[in-house]
């Protein structure tokens, strides 16, 4: 048994009671309702970009409550093919959509690129939605009173509307879209590939959102501004804790059909990777597990994305 072998053979045994309630589908199946029937109203703007190589488009498109989210799409234009790949991004927290040079090894696989913003982060894109209470430090806690009104409700539905936006593009083969995203984003990847069928993989790395009442109480992260909300509000605990039991992907685990392809860091204090294990554990689905013994939230950065790319490449060859 090898070194990592050793150090991590009792997170693979990490099995945290589920949390999830009896109405947990229920509440999902109404979410996504809700979400759809909010018209799409897609737009595609083609950017002055100066490579010829590619084809940047600035986006945008009704979210969960005609939010407008803003993103890139990016398209091969050095091969010519019908239709493709297409990777969704999702950042990581405080972030945004980022930069279109951020994903060009991606391009250069010939794989789309649409990359969204979350919103009320640090991106173009604002927030429409309506809170009945304050919050304490960021929106990990925003409306953590209400499971109706939580923000992670909104954000998951406005990621699962990205495929819509993706599947809707003339350039995009709707069978082959992938999932990726780091720390908040792979909690995000998590979320959708639970929610949604249509993902055929998802990589994701340091993800979040998994294990909350663990995060809360440890201060890891974005959720120690739920520890600091209840500080203030002690009375409101359980309320708490059953809101973001819908939105702790552990609980969502079990249904992801799509492969999988994880990544934890052990010196990782934001997102533990011991945490993250309670969501992996329970994925039946086909699933690979890298993990960096000495790296913190960084992840393998660099190192971990030319194993995504060596994957990606591996699992699906004839994509290329």
């Amino acid at each position: 048994m090898g070194y990592i072998d050793d150090v991590t053979k009792d997170f693979y045994n990490y099995l945290p009671a589920l949390t999830r309630r009896d109405d947990f589908d229920e509440f999902w199946k109404k979410t996504i309702q809700q979400a759809k029937a909010i018209p799409l109203n897609a737009e595609k703007i083609l950017v002055d970009y100066p490579s010829t190589h590619v084809k940047v488009y600035d986006i945008s498109y009704n979210g969960m409550d005609e939010t407008r989210i803003s993103g890139w799409f990016i398209v091969p234009a050095f091969m010519k093919k019908d239709k493709y790949p297409c990777l969704i991004h999702y950042h990581g927290f405080s972030g945004s959509r980022g930069e279109p040079s951020d994903f060009m090894h991606w391009i250069t696989m010939g794989v789309a690129v649409l990359s969204v913003d979350c919103r009320d982060q640090g991106g173009k894109t604002g927030n429409s939605a309506a809170y009945t209470n304050g919050f304490v430090i960021n929106n990990a806690c925003r409306g953590v009173h209400d499971k109706d009104e939580y923000y992670f409700r909104a954000v998951y539905m406005d990621c699962v509307k990205a495929i819509d936006f993706a599947i809707g593009q003339e350039e995009v083969d709707a069978s082959k879209i992938v999932i990726e995203g780091t720390s908040q984003g792979g909690g995000l990847g998590m979320a959708v590939s639970a929610l949604d069928d249509r993902p055929v993989l998802a990589m994701v790395d340091v993800p979040s959102n998994s294990n909350l009442v663990s995060r809360i109480e440890g201060y890891h992260g974005a959720f120690s501004s739920v520890a600091e909300y209840l500080k203030m509000h002690p009375g409101e605990t359980d309320l708490v804790m059953e809101t973001l039991s819908y939105f702790d992907t552990m609980n969502m685990a079990d249904r992801i059909k799509c492969r999988v392809l994880a990544s934890v860091a052990l010196k990782d204090e934001v997102c533990p990777a011991q945490m993250y294990f309670a969501t992996y554990n329970r994925i039946y689905s086909e699933k690979q597990m890298e993990i960096y013994p000495f790296n913190g939230h960084e992840g393998g950065g660099s190192v971990q994305t030319e194993v995504k790319l060596a994957f990606l490449k591996r699992q699906f060859p004839d994509w290329f």
